[in-house]
């Protein structure tokens, strides 16, 4: 009966470690991000909800609105730049027509991003396009992440 509790603890034990440690990997993380400026562009289709760096890393989301003016343009060109207006890069998104909201999720990997600027395109221009980072990471792919450092390290 004795090892029966002594396992039982165990697994609470690392259950609240996983907890634990998911809730201060959040909370790091998110405190690090500073909100980011949009730079003047006449473009009310384009709703942007969230747009925040870190020195490292940023996100912007937000939301192309094709209701009422159609927009002819094919892609979405977001351009990054430091506190000083270097240009650091740029990102094009394909626009689809046919759907009359677009969400906009765009993850990028640059140093020191103060500021962006959004314009829509009809052709890309390849010279000073960064890559993405293909998406974050959800609470499920998370937690299994978290469950295999458990398992590893024990």
């Amino acid at each position: 009966m004795d090892k029966v509790k002594k396992y039982i603890l165990y697994i609470a034990l690392i259950a609240l470690f996983a907890l634990f440690s998911n809730l201060l990997i959040a909370v790091g993380l998110n405190a690090n991000y500073k909100d980011i400026e949009r730079k003047q562009d006449n473009l009310s289709q384009v709703e942007i909800y969230q747009a925040e760096a870190t020195k490292v890393n940023g996100r912007i989301r937000g939301i192309i609105n094709n209701k009422d003016n159609k927009i002819e343009e094919n892609y979405l060109k977001i351009e990054f730049f430091t506190a000083r207006d270097v240009n650091m890069g740029s990102k094009y998104i394909e626009i689809d027509h046919e759907k009359e909201e677009i969400p906009i999720e765009a993850f990028f990997k640059l140093n020191n991003v103060a500021s962006y600027k959004i314009s829509l395109v009809n052709e890309k221009d390849p010279q000073g396009e960064i890559e993405l980072i293909p998406k974050e990471l959800n609470k499920k792919e998370i937690w299994i992440a978290t469950f295999f450092a458990v398992v590893l390290f024990l």
